[in-house]
Parts: C-alpha cells; sequence; structure tokens
C-alpha cells in the first residue's frame, strides 16, 4: 500500500499545478461516515480529479480491465487508479450493472465516500443528461446522504477521445447534501424522484443545459 500512498502524494500536487482547480463547497462533504457524491460527467478527468481535490478518499468504480493492463502504461494506470481509490469492477450485461451497484453499496457500508456518475457515460456535446436510477438505488438502500458535484471546464482539459489531458483551469463545486427519507409510492417511483431531485441539484451547480433523453452508454467512462 505504500506506493499508491506516494503515487497519491504526488498526484495531489501535480494536479494542483496542471489544473488549478478553483474548489467550491468542499465543507459539505461529512468528514466521516458514509456519502454518495454524485456529478456530471465531462472529461475521462473527472473521476481522477475529484477524488484529489475532495476532503477525503472517494471511490470511483473502474474497469476492471484497467487494472490488468500490462508494461509500463499498465502498471502507471493499475497504480493511479489505486492510489485515487478506484475499484475494479467488470462491465457489460445487467447482471454486472448489479454487481457494481452492490459493490458500491459495500463501500457506503463501510462507511466510506463513493462517487458516481448518474449520467452514466462522459456527455459528448456539453449537455446534462437524464440521471440512471442506480445512484438513487444506493442512497435509499444505504441511507447514506448524496452531495451533488458540478466538475466545469475538464472537456477542454481532456476531450473526448484526447489520451491526456493538457494543462488548464477547471472548476469543482460540492453542494449541500441531499437526504432521502424511507420511500413513499413505489419503490421505481421512489427511485426516479430522487435521481430528478439530485440532477437537479447538479444542474444548478453546473449551469449546464439539460437534456431530457437518457445519454447513450459507452464501452469505457
Amino acid at each position: 500500500m505504500l506506493l499508491p500512498r506516494l503515487a497519491r502524494a504526488m498526484l495531489v500536487p501535480l494536479t494542483h499545478a496542471a489544473f488549478r482547480p478553483d474548489v467550491e463547497g468542499r465543507e459539505h462533504i461529512p468528514r466521516d461516515g458514509a456519502v454518495i457524491l454524485a456529478a456530471n460527467h465531462l472529461s475521462f478527468l473527472d473521476s481522477f480529479l475529484i477524488p484529489l481535490v475532495a476532503p477525503r478518499p472517494v471511490a470511483f468504480l473502474a474497469k476492471q480491465e484497467y487494472f490488468t493492463g500490462q508494461g509500463p502504461r499498465g502498471w502507471l494506470t493499475r497504480t493511479t487508479l489505486t492510489a485515487v481509490g478506484a475499484v475494479a469492477v467488470p462491465r457489460g450485461a445487467h447482471r454486472a450493472a448489479q454487481e457494481a451497484l452492490e459493490t458500491a453499496l459495500r463501500v457506503l457500508k463501510d462507511g466510506r465516500a463513493f462517487g458516481i456518475h448518474p449520467e452514466g457515460s462522459r456527455s459528448r456535446d456539453g449537455r446534462l443528461y437524464r440521471g440512471r436510477t442506480g445512484v438513487a438505488w444506493l442512497a435509499l438502500a444505504s441511507g447514506a446522504p448524496v452531495v451533488p458535484v458540478a466538475v466545469l471546464g475538464t472537456d477542454r482539459v481532456q476531450p473526448v477521445g484526447a489520451r491526456l489531458p493538457r494543462p488548464g483551469r477547471v472548476t469543482v463545486r460540492f453542494g449541500e447534501p441531499l437526504r432521502f427519507g424511507p420511500p413513499v409510492g413505489t419503490a421505481a417511483r421512489a427511485r426516479r424522484e430522487a435521481t430528478d431531485h439530485i440532477m437537479d441539484a447538479i444542474a444548478a451547480l453546473s449551469g449546464q443545459e439539460r437534456a431530457d433523453e437518457y445519454n447513450a452508454l459507452s464501452g469505457t467512462h
């Protein structure tokens, strides 16, 4: 575990030097206990950036194959993901998606912070897409508060298709925690309403144009 800690100690100052992040609302993140950070998704960089500017470790899910790559690039990817607290999961069919949610629920039941992009994949046009209800399933199953997060500028720093980020300025805004009580009505309706509430809070922080439809899922984040 020493190597990932050393990698994180290097990544934090490098992140601040390269991206000069303007971070707002860090005080909204509880310092301990389970919490869900629900963020918009503009770039592959988002899941790396949020854990490096948050006041506590945040676990995001990452494709299992990212942890098994060979050669120097595979080692670098694996070390970086481990340094930011990423959790390996399979990707693909519905069962894999459910396994991913169950993995996330275990993270929360351990009293940790878990990060999720409710849109499911990166927005390719800058709009904020309809949220998928996995975020609400986690909130209702765990009882954890949800902190909405807006990340701005990462689409310019690392656009879709770019292999590496370039220096630039980014903003991360953490909103006030949202708490959801026991479901009223059907479970499906409760999840949908909670998800819409979360996406409204993200939109208020990001100022993005809204899209009424779901974003197309891609093979990578």
